[in-house]
């Protein structure tokens, strides 16, 4: 078997050794461009779990390298002079010239063949190597074999707006530190570790306009690092900066769709990158190699396709995970603008959670202290805006009040709307109805949500979806809206909305988003453009005329009238998931000519006219709200600019709460999914206009709950899917955090609640033991 590795970064290199030490018969070799000695860049860091995870796998590489190691436990944020410090992290760093030098001695003290200053190149690259039996692609970043055979990997390379460069300095450090610094230009941060004694790694970041406004073009790298040594003197204490191929780059984020094509399989930064705020470029690439070598030894001899398939199975979702928690890090980096107004704590918070890997909960385990801290400038900053003091009894943000108009809430958990599909088929409520809302709003949190009611029998998405067009409707809500202001200390909103071109429709548990099957039962439907869900399978809407949008405007404002007698908390317009009002709002979905289509400013006209008209006729004391979708998943659709214009414009016309969601627009949106998915639109809302908003979408935990609000990513948290299975979900956080709320307790349940908190305090009290025990950085979250 021979097996030949193009590159020899240290992916390479360990694929290289572990593969050679477990079958030294194969021939083994690698191809380097540059020399052996050359190296490029200054550190490189892992925290200590992944440390002994894959350098475990050879021990002696393992020994060689422990001892080059710079380790440190806390992360230090320095912001507008104050200095905050999060304990155990437990990080360390190398050199990167170390790192390979010892997996280049290793492979070859293995046998593997190595080759230096040779240049491959990949038009011949299948002539060249017409003997080996794998090819491996590890030719980094810029890839010039993954660029020779792109049709077969499908990569995407997108260039991140931010500028970086890489030095380094000979200031030591004990921890990993992140500086940040406003310039008359605009406002910078750099990255810093020690790599080994007396060197320190120094990445500089900061957007474009602010590198273009010091002139950083016009700069060589001599005068870059002059003007860097000028702005962070305080910082570097008299040392210089380091140079090494120190030029200004912007990021390039590379995925491959397909990791292999014949013999050829690709790795490390020509397949993935992973950004640097993260620290995991290396380890990406290393993980990976892991993988690999498992699979060639396995299957390679017999198959080299089904050991390609073993080491995408591996990797992809580790991999994808990865690079996603690198992705919205480096998002945040981009907009770190965004945060700059806050309190020294509540910034320090959002660096250590930027990537949303990190949780209140989990920096509670590292570091309570810092925490702690935390918590007291949030509770002075809440008492200050609010009035209500949380200092003597420490709730968690979670349980804090949250105001809107006349309508207070107890704690920020709202339940999200979640259709249920059990209406009768004329839009009545059912015992379903009662149980479900009446049960669930016992549970605990601040604001409960219907699902997506419907103003007239042709609006609904299916026959199972309730309305609020009839006397009878209107007693139904009325009875359950009673019961839960009676028995709960929750408020209820009322989400109003039309179907559009996603009506007529199966429940959600037959055909979803396909005709009703008797055909006789679906009903004519109608769309901002007649373009229907899904060719050839829903019917083509028609476009809605003006006097279709009186008759459909007068609906909602009825509909608004009956939820203001029925005693609704909150109304809610949907505007969001490509129904009839979205569809207006979306490019994708709105082809009109007319006053109604074509610049932002025309698709929001008619989704503002029924909300003004609905905001008439609502209670002024009570909170109006939209869910619009923040992005429609899709190249072409609606922007993060777009999203932020909505949210001034409907705010101005008296909306006080922007529900922000995502996608569901078209049929083949491309969702990027994982934990808090949407958050970052709700962040947007709330940070940039600063108007109140609503995260949801993929949130599980309280830990997150309190993460997106400690962090200012938003006002409330709606969870969805957690509440199906789990209506109590508030107040077993509740009883987790010690937040006592008698009052939110239904009488009849309070005896039970007095247990949950008891059983809630000895499981703070064995967590407390074990951070007792634990040794500085070790993580006991497991435990």
């Amino acid at each position: 078997m021979k097996i030949s590795i193009i590159g020899g970064g240290p992916g390479g290199l360990y694929t290289a050794l572990l593969t050679k030490k477990a079958r030294p018969d194969w021939t083994v070799e690698v191809f380097e461009r540059n020399q052996a000695d050359d190296t490029f860049g200054f550190g490189v860091v892992f925290s200590d779990e992944t440390l002994d995870e894959f350098l475990s796998r050879d021990k002696q590489v393992f020994e060689r390298i422990r001892g080059e190691f710079a380790y440190w436990d806390d992360v230090a944020v320095h912001f507008k002079g104050h200095e905050m410090r999060c304990a155990g992290n437990g990080f360390c760093g190398t050199s990167r010239h170390t790192l390979l030098r010892i997996l280049q001695e290793r492979c070859v003290e293995l046998g593997v063949e190595m080759t230096f200053g040779a240049e491959i190149d990949a038009v011949n690259l299948k002539s060249q190597f017409a003997d080996s039996d794998v090819i491996i692609a590890g030719d980094g970043v810029n890839s010039a074999i993954r660029e020779q055979y792109k049709e077969a990997f499908q990569p995407s390379v997108v260039w991140k707006s931010n500028k970086f460069c890489w030095m380094g300095s000979t200031r030591p450090m004990g921890e990993f530190n992140y500086f940040f610094r406003e310039t008359e230009h605009g406002h910078v941060v750099a990255h810093c570790y020690q790599y080994e004694k007396d060197h320190s790694t120094w990445v500089f970041e900061m957007d474009e306009a602010t590198w273009a406004g010091h002139g950083f073009e016009d700069f060589d790298e001599e005068g870059s690092k002059r003007k860097l040594e000028k702005i962070f003197a305080e910082e570097l204490q008299g040392h210089p900066l380091m140079l090494n191929r120190s030029n200004w780059r912007n990021f390039p984020r590379v995925f491959c769709e397909n990791w292999y094509t014949d013999n050829i399989v690709i790795l490390g930064d020509a397949k993935a990158s992973a950004h640097f705020s993260i620290g995991s470029g290396t380890k990406l690439a290393m993980e990976c190699a892991i993988s690999l070598s498992d699979a060639l030894l396995e299957y390679a001899e017999t198959d080299v396709e089904a050991a390609f398939k073993a080491y995408d199975d591996a990797r992809r979702t580790p991999c994808q995970i990865t690079q996603h928690n690198a992705d919205v890090s480096l998002a945040w980096f981009e907009h770190m603008d965004r945060s700059w107004d806050m309190e020294p704590y509540q910034f320090a918070m959002v660096v250590m959670c930027r990537a949303k890997s990190i949780t209140y909960d989990n920096l509670i385990i590292r570091d309570p202290e810092f925490v702690r801290k935390a918590d007291d400038e949030w509770y002075a900053r809440h008492l200050r805006e609010t009035g209500e003091d949380l200092t003597k009894t420490r709730p968690t943000p979670m349980f804090s009040q949250f105001k809107l108009r006349d309508m207070c809430l107890g704690n920020r958990v709202v339940m999200s709307p979640m259709a249920q599909y059990s209406a009768k088929p004329n839009g009545d409520l059912t015992d379903w109805h009662k149980v479900h809302y009446g049960g669930h709003a016992t549970g605990g949190m601040g604001l409960i949500y219907t699902e997506m009611t419907c103003p007239s029998p042709d609006a609904r998405i299916t026959l199972g979806c309730p309305g609020l067009w009839t006397d009878q409707h209107e007693s139904d809500w009325k009875e359950i809206v009673a019961f839960i202001h009676e028995h709960s200390d929750a408020k209820i909103a009322l989400q109003l909305g039309h179907a559009g071109r996603k009506g007529s429709t199966q429940l959600g548990w037959e055909k979803m988003d396909y005709p009703i099957a008797d055909e006789g039962s679906n009903w004519p439907l109608v769309s901002a453009s007649p373009l229907p869900w899904v060719d050839g399978e829903n019917q083509v809407p028609a476009e809605l005329d003006r006097t279709g949008m009186d008759r459909i405007k007068a609906e909602f404002v009825q509909a608004t009238e009956r939820a203001a007698r029925a005693g609704f908390d909150m109304i809610e317009l949907h505007c969001a998931h490509g129904y009839l009002l979205a569809s207006f709002l979306s490019p994708l979905t709105n082809s009109r000519t007319d006053d109604y289509g074509g610049s932002l400013e025309n698709r929001m006209r008619y989704p503002l006219e029924v909300f003004e008209a609905m905001r008439a006729a609502w209670p002024a004391e009570r909170p109006m709200a939209i869910r619009v979708s923040g992005t429609d998943w899709k190249e072409g659709g609606l922007s993060e600019d777009d999203l932020l214009h909505i949210a001034e414009v409907f705010s101005a016309a008296g909306c006080d709460l922007i529900d922000v969601s995502a996608g569901q627009t078209v049929s083949d949106q491309e969702p990027v999914y994982g934990r808090m998915f949407q958050t970052h639109l709700a962040e947007a809302v709330r940070n940039v206009p600063k108007i109140a908003s609503m995260a949801v979408g993929a949130i599980t935990e309280a830990a997150q709950v309190n993460t997106i609000l400690h962090t200012r990513r938003a006002d409330l948290v709606a969870v969805g899917r957690p509440h199906m299975w789990n209506p109590y979900f508030t107040h077993q956080a509740a009883a987790w955090y010690g937040a006592v709320n008698r009052r939110a307790w239904a009488k009849q349940y309070e005896a039970g609640a007095m247990q949950v908190f008891r059983e809630a305090e000895k499981s703070r009290e064995r967590l407390q033991d074990l951070q007792r025990k634990a040794a500085p950085g070790r993580h006991i979250a497991s435990e």
